[in-house]
């Protein structure tokens, strides 16, 4: 009787779902890629670049000095401002924003 409560345990309908899902997110995050969108690349920036900053002069982002890989396109830059930013890996999108804003971007190894 009592091996049958086991397996009956074992195969419970709970028991993948809480036990393997939580291990599964574990494991995930060993390969997690923190992202920065391009709506916030410009708070990155120090105030003091900021303030020289101008559309002849575009300041250098290296994203990955705040932990981040990769950028995105969400959002949108600061008007006229043209920003080189430094990543991993920059989508589709946030380049070709970035390049309308007079930017360029700057792939890393």
């Amino acid at each position: 009787m009592h091996h049958h409560r086991i397996l009956f345990d074992k195969y419970h309908p709970g028991y993948f779902g809480k036990v393997g899902m939580r291990y599964f997110h574990k494991l995930r995050n060993k390969f997690y890629c923190p992202i920065v969108n391009i709506d916030k690349l410009w708070s990155l920036v120090p105030q003091d670049v900021k303030a020289k900053a101008n559309k002849d002069s575009a300041p250098l982002i290296d994203v990955t000095q705040f932990g981040y890989f990769k950028v995105l396109g969400k959002g949108v830059l600061p008007e006229n401002q043209p920003v080189v930013v430094k990543a991993k890996l920059v989508s589709k999108t946030a380049e070709k924003k970035i390049k309308e804003a007079g930017g360029a971007v700057v792939l890393t190894a």
